[in-house]
């Protein structure tokens, strides 16, 4: 077999057939291969007539069909069968080869991949991929790792196929060293979890308390998509809530189970927060309420707790809920965004990898999941200060939160009198209240640790470390 093919994909899922597909439909042409070679001839079967394909049955003769420097993209699952795949590749490859992983792989394990094929002269670029199926097929926002070296050769490629923003700018970018790419990728879940769960509260929200059907909500959130709201998620929202189940008549959304999963790249994003010391209440929030919902046991058992007795709304009050829900649902959504880029440059700031935010919000403007029209403005606030130490500093988006504060006070209000849960929008708020606060209760907290546990404390008025002798004259001490 000749060397002919610019890049190659192992792994034909679902993900990896539509990534190949696409790369081969933008003009490569592209090695094909997978564990169980019938998956690769139907692949050349169903759509070989979209580009140019070669198929490939062993490891050799897929690695034999790429050009140097070989550009190899790995679409398995992660963890260890993604050890697998790049033990039987990587003794095939040479100095300046590359292999791509596309998966969702933990950024750590990223991180070592790296580090370990970079002794073998190998380069590994992890990468994030976001936009689900349709996105690796017509074009995603990616996210890559690695070293400069390998993007120069890779970053055309990349840029050709992936999803294309408003104003013609390709969806991606070099994010940085070793395991960025991956890090910044499980972030953008975490938002995405934050998103859903705030975008769900607000349903609840207006069915429960502004007495709307699932018919009537899907039409607000048309109508809010037309506006600042305007995003994937919000659109897709109208049409899950819009839809009929054709076997009862009944709306979609009430014969489908109360009972959200997760694959865990939202509990990650929680995880490496709390290692961070970052504060991600809303994504948090948003990982437990998909966990309680899976807890039907627990659920059970509780459906007897006592709670006030529902009032929906109706008429004019009715629709003013509305606009007050929509408030609530951008404030919060700003602090979502606000928690995972202050966690992406945390992170950036840990391990050296010198992250632009702006052009993470750049490349998360076309392809991805929580791809929303308000993330032009965001990418605008970086570039204008890269320093910027979080959103609400920033002055656009500080007034709009200031005119939209009272309304999402009221809503949460609204939603506490009536018992109806809303962990995200309480969060977002709390959250906002925080850093707002001139005092935080925390010095209480700090003289309770003092008083335990002689943890010390600061004072307000002088430098130092201090201590006061609680179980004697209670004198106070510099440490």
């Amino acid at each position: 077999m000749g060397t002919s093919a610019q890049i190659g994909v192992t792994g034909l899922a679902v993900m990896g057939r539509n990534l190949a597909r696409n790369f081969a439909r933008n003009g490569y042409t592209v090695a094909v291969h997978n564990r169980t070679p019938s998956r690769t001839r139907e692949l050349l079967a169903e759509f070989g007539d979209e580009g140019e394909f070669i198929g490939a049955e062993s490891a050799a003769e897929f690695v034999a069909a790429l050009e140097r420097p070989r550009r190899l993209v790995i679409m398995v699952k992660a963890g260890d069968p993604t050890d697998a795949v790049i033990e039987e590749f990587a003794p095939l490859l040479e100095d300046g080869d590359v292999i791509i992983d596309g998966g969702n792989a933990h950024f750590a394990d990223t991180r070592r991949r790296e580090r370990d094929l970079r002794e073998r002269g190998i380069h590994f670029v992890g990468t994030g991929i976001s936009g689900g199926e349709e996105g690796a097929l017509h074009g995603p926002s990616i996210m890559p790792g690695g070293s400069a070296e390998s993007y120069e050769s890779l970053g055309p490629m990349l840029a050709k196929i992936s999803a294309k923003a408003a104003d013609g700018a390709p969806c991606v970018t070099h994010v940085g060293p070793d395991g960025s790419g991956h890090f910044v990728k499980m972030v953008h879940n975490g938002i995405e979890y934050a998103d859903m769960q705030l975008i769900a509260e607000a349903y609840q929200l207006l069915r429960d308390v502004g007495g709307r059907s699932p018919a009537e909500i899907a039409e607000v959130f048309r109508t809010w998509n037309t506006g600042r709201l305007d995003s994937y998620l919000i659109e897709i929202t109208a049409e899950v809530l819009s839809h009929v189940d054709p076997a009862t008549g009944e709306p979609f959304v009430d014969v489908v189970a109360d009972q959200a999963e997760q694959k865990g790249t939202g509990r990650w994003t929680v995880q490496l927060a709390l290692e961070l010391g970052v504060p991600v209440s809303g994504i948090a929030e948003a990982v437990f309420a998909r966990s309680l919902s899976g807890h039907t046991a627990l659920r059970e058992a509780s459906r007897g707790l006592a709670g006030p007795t529902a009032r929906p709304l109706s008429g004019a009050a009715a629709d003013a809920f509305a606009d007050q829900v929509e408030q609530a649902l951008y404030a919060s959504k700003i602090v979502s965004y606000t928690q995972g880029f202050h966690e992406i440059a945390a992170g950036s700031a840990e391990y050296g990898w010198n992250i632009d935010l702006g052009a993470i919000a750049g490349i998360w403007r076309g392809g991805c999941i929580i791809r929303a029209a308000f993330l032009d403005r965001i990418r605008a606030a970086y570039d204008a200060r890269p320093d910027l130490p979080s959103l609400l500093s920033d002055e656009t988006f500080a007034a709009e939160i200031a005119d939209a504060q009272q309304d999402w006070r009221e809503v949460l209000g609204a939603a506490t009198g009536q018992g109806v849960p809303t962990p995200g929008f309480a969060a977002a708020l709390a959250y906002y209240d925080s850093l707002r606060a001139d005092r935080l209760p925390a010095a209480l907290t700090q003289g309770q640790r003092d008083y335990f546990g002689a943890h010390t404390y600061r004072r307000t008025d002088r430098e130092g470390t201090f201590h006061t002798r609680w179980a004697g004259d209670r004198s106070e001490v510099q440490m």
